[in-house]
């Protein structure tokens, strides 16, 4: 879907990998800068192979130093004087649509963080009958239905009804923790004629639609319109203009409709978010706009039922190959590579499956935090980024290093643009695997027309070597490590064959000394 969606909306050739960066990490610096950062690093960030971002939720948080998902107004993105000001922690809404204009003018398409679980900062606290639930089972009232009062009177005094004219009240959601009456903090299911909580969540928790502040009730026909015009509102108001591609004058690219990441849907009815994802695809003018979940559960069965039943085509990210990549880099030599895959989206259903290392979620400091450990990482970029399957996803902390909590920042993976730029280039065609080594992988990329091929081989233990077949059309060429991580040379044998090698714990990227591209690496002079 990506290569679709991507090539329909840039000058991207359909033959062209893909690669999506999370153009953003939990501690990304605030002052409104973000958004103009991209207009500087849009252009290296493509002749890198960057072709899409996800970026950080752009519509209003409560907190205007959030990283967003405080979600306060989601038709206020950095417009109205709301919650501290116009201005979102990245920006002003004109430097997000100039921010989008200039990565589409260099070939990257945007897809916007929609956060459309809950709600917070409300504007007016209301009164309303409610019971407490039990944390542990949701199904089930702690005590009697009671009155209590709850921040759930949205009337966005800033906005004053622009694009959408509908205020939210206590008969909008499902539920809240916390009683302004008592004082009391807990998890209060909202009373009223058929309101429930959602069908078709996680089962954890015996139902996990409450995640926090004042949980959504999809179900609410106010709701469910609001929100499906928002979707196709949104895409369009960031992306208002068309030019031309150069496959031909009477091509033109098509605005509107890049895509959506959807924050926390395992606590959102999927009925719902299929409904939304098919409504956006309907009146934006695209059937390839191109849709990823946060399902963060590390279980393939509950992957695969969810998107096995939605109903339309969806991506996830793959959350069980974090979780191994995290165990392989824990375990060291002791892991077998062999399974890397096992018990993945990628290996069950590669289509469906955003790849990726570690997110603003994982990192130091974190609810959720599971870092990969530092040093498996560069063998992680490359299961995601140079083999066929998956959608591979780079994390801006990757990338560029985190701020970290409390003065602790987190360096960058080395090299992690070179490691985009060949897959840019070199990581086409066949795929040949020398997988026979518990601690070292080994496959060859054969290349195409237009591109020339790779070998790739790492290990995880002492230093790697794999004997692996290029193609007889290679006899007599120099290969070389394209990374200058290994400063040896490759000769390939009369029948197409050559030992190529990698440091201990690490990966070595070849390539032919004269491949198309390897001026564009700083190692290669």
């Amino acid at each position: 879907m990506a290569h679709h969606a991507n090539a329909e909306y840039t000058d991207r050739k359909r033959d062209e990998n893909f690669t999506l960066l999370q153009a953003f990490e939990w501690y990304t610096k605030g002052g409104g800068k973000h958004w103009k950062k991209f207009n500087e690093i849009s252009k290296e960030l493509s002749l890198a192979g960057i072709t899409a971002y996800w970026i950080s939720p752009p519509t209003k948080a409560a907190n205007p130093s959030s990283v967003g998902y405080d979600i306060y107004d989601l038709w206020d993105l950095g417009e109205f004087d709301q919650k501290g000001g116009a201005a979102t922690k990245y920006g002003t809404k004109d430097d997000l649509v100039a921010m989008i204009n200039e990565a589409r003018r260099n070939g990257i398409v945007v897809y916007i963080d929609a956060v459309l679980n809950h709600k917070f900062g409300a504007d007016d606290v209301e009164k309303f009958r409610a019971s407490a639930v039990d944390s542990n089972d949701r199904t089930q009232d702690v005590g009697e239905q009671h009155n209590i009062k709850g921040w759930t009177g949205f009337s966005f005094p800033g906005r004053q009804g622009k694009y959408s004219e509908l205020n939210w009240c206590f008969n909008h959601f499902t539920g809240v923790d916390y009683d302004d009456r008592s004082k009391e903090t807990t998890i209060f299911r909202i009373q009223g004629d058929g309101k429930t909580w959602a069908a078709h969540v996680d089962g954890e928790n015996q139902n996990y639609d409450f995640l926090m502040g004042a949980d959504i009730d999809h179900n609410h026909p106010e709701v469910e319109k609001d929100m499906l015009d928002w979707g196709t509102w949104v895409l369009k108001e960031v992306d208002p203009f068309e030019f031309e591609t150069s496959h031909g004058t009477d091509e033109k690219i098509k605005t509107g409709a890049q895509g959506f990441r959807f924050d926390a849907i395992k606590h959102i009815s999927r009925d719902f978010i299929a409904k939304f994802v098919q409504h956006v695809r309907e009146t934006s003018g695209s059937s390839h706009m191109f849709a990823v979940g946060e399902y963060w559960k590390d279980s393939i069965d509950d992957l695969d039922t969810y998107l096995s039943e939605l109903g339309t085509q969806f991506s996830v990210f793959d959350t069980p190959l974090h979780y191994n990549f995290k165990k392989a880099g824990e375990q060291g030599s002791s892991y077998d590579m062999r399974q890397i895959f096992d018990g993945t989206v990628v290996q069950k259903r590669p289509i469906d499956a955003v790849t990726l290392v570690d997110n603003h979620d994982t990192q130091v400091g974190q609810s959720l935090e599971s870092c990969v450990p530092s040093w498996f990482k560069p063998l992680a970029y490359a299961l995601i980024l140079y083999r066929p399957d998956g959608y591979p996803c780079v994390f801006w902390g990757d990338l560029y290093g985190c701020e970290g909590p409390e003065g602790n920042p987190q360096p960058p993976v080395s090299q992690l643009a070179d490691f985009v730029r060949a897959r840019k280039l070199f990581a086409y065609g066949e795929i040949r695997d020398y997988w026979d080594h518990p601690n070292c992988l080994g496959w060859v990329r054969v290349g195409d027309e237009w591109h020339d091929g790779c070998a790739i081989v790492m290990c995880n233990g002492d230093e790697g070597f794999k004997w692996m077949e290029v193609g007889k059309e290679h006899a007599g060429e120099t290969w070389t490590d394209v990374l200058g991580w290994h400063q040896g040379e490759v000769k390939i044998n009369e029948d197409g064959w050559g030992e190529f090698k990698c440091p201990a714990r690490s990966v070595g990227v070849w390539t032919r000394q004269d491949a198309r591209g390897r001026e564009e690496f700083s190692t290669c002079k």
